[in-house]
């Protein structure tokens, strides 16, 4: 009985990017808690050609309820071996299934995280920024003044600590983020925009605020996460 965290893909059919020990992991699961079924289904069928899909039983943790984390818990109960899933990359990270991941804990059950991509350390990597240092603060708030109220405090703490700050945006907005945070950060501090990682069409690129105002990409409804490093300021 164990729980496997399960790593997938961040662009569909990217299969390449994932080691081959998580099909062995795969294949000792019963259950899987996984965050699109549909998705989960699909990426499964791409690992294992063979896989019955419908002997396994499967619950959505979208929201990771009382009732998810009580099916859970049963599930576990009965010595089971259950699958954590995200939509994307790895479970537990900027995901609801750490809330699962909390209740095996706290069951004594064995908690196996299996390597695979992330977009937040993969664009870290890349990034050329403070690595030593570094903090994720998810989504920036959507009111415009709210917006620009963060991005300054969260420049003034990398400054002051000398850290990396990474976040995220829904990819429709990806375009009006970067504009704001180029027109609100000093000039010299360095942004990092990383976008479709693992994709034939990655690209991510480290730039000082000022020389993005001169070329802005293109980043509607592409996949991208936004790293800034003020601490040689």
């Amino acid at each position: 009985m164990a729980v496997y965290l399960i790593p997938t893909v961040l662009h569909e059919g990217q299969t390449d990017c994932l080691p081959h020990y998580i099909l062995d992991a795969v294949k000792q699961c019963t259950t899987f808690f996984v965050e699109n079924e549909r998705t989960a289904r699909r990426f499964l069928k791409l690992l294992w050609k063979e896989m019955v899909i419908d002997q396994y039983t499967w619950h959505n943790m979208k929201e990771a309820g009382p009732e998810t984390i009580s099916a859970f818990k049963e599930t576990l109960k009965r010595g089971e071996t259950v699958g954590i899933i995200s939509e994307a990359g790895c479970p537990g990270v900027a995901d609801p299934g750490q809330v699962l991941v909390a209740a095996a804990q706290e069951m004594n059950i064995t908690v196996k995280p299996l390597v695979g991509p992330n977009s937040i350390l993969l664009a870290l990597m890349a990034s050329g920024m403070n690595g030593q240092q570094f903090q994720f603060v998810g989504y920036l708030p959507i009111d415009a003044a709210q917006r620009i109220k963060a991005i300054k405090s969260l420049e003034a703490e990398s400054s002051q600590k000398s850290c990396t700050q990474i976040f995220i945006e829904t990819p429709y907005r990806n375009n009006q983020l970067l504009e704001t945070i180029t027109k609100t950060c000093h000039p010299q501090t360095k942004i990092c925009v990383a976008v479709d990682l693992t994709a034939p069409s990655e690209m991510v690129q480290t730039k000082t605020a000022q020389q993005w105002k001169s070329a802005i990409p293109q980043l509607h409804k592409r996949p991208a996460i936004f790293l800034m490093y003020a601490g040689n300021l």
